[in-house]
């Protein structure tokens, strides 16, 4: 089962249908606070649509309390617009980490450098980044492919 981890969320539209994309997927989400919303708000509902009660969900006060429960912290994989390494170019094992930093900024230079593993998505120099919610679903697409071919 893979883990995605959004790091301070601040839509609950993209929460909400990165929720409904982990229950399609049997994944497991994450979710470490501060958050732009309350986790009650009815465009998150709406989005995860009647799905959320379906979702394995894992809220964390702050990144120390989520980075605690890691048990192996290179199969932790921080994807950023400025990182070099593409996800297509990973291996993938069951188990793995995503983690996506909040919509406005991303993750930060701080959080960055606690891990090694760092992934980007190739696009267009027309565009700044992908909506988070579709960068999930790309990876997480990546990455459950290449676990099924394993098996």
């Amino acid at each position: 089962m893979l883990n995605v981890v959004l790091v301070e969320p601040e839509i609950p539209n993209n929460t909400g249908n990165i929720g409904r994309l982990c229950v399609g997927t049997e994944s497991r989400l994450h979710l470490i606070h501060p958050f732009g919303f309350v986790i009650n708000d009815k465009n998150l509902k709406r989005s995860g649509l009647d799905y959320w009660v379906h979702l394995d969900v894992t809220e964390y006060q702050n990144v120390e309390e989520w980075i605690a429960q890691i048990p192996d912290q290179s199969r932790v994989f921080l994807m950023s617009s400025h990182s070099e390494k593409s996800y297509l170019e990973n291996e993938f094992q069951d188990g793995d980490w995503l983690v996506f930093g909040k919509e406005s900024v991303g993750l930060s230079k701080e959080f960055m450098g606690r891990f090694e593993n760092h992934l980007t998505i190739p696009m267009s120099s027309l565009i700044r980044s992908f909506n988070i919610a579709n960068s999930v679903a790309f990876v997480v697409g990546e990455a459950k492919r290449q676990i099924g071919l394993k098996k």
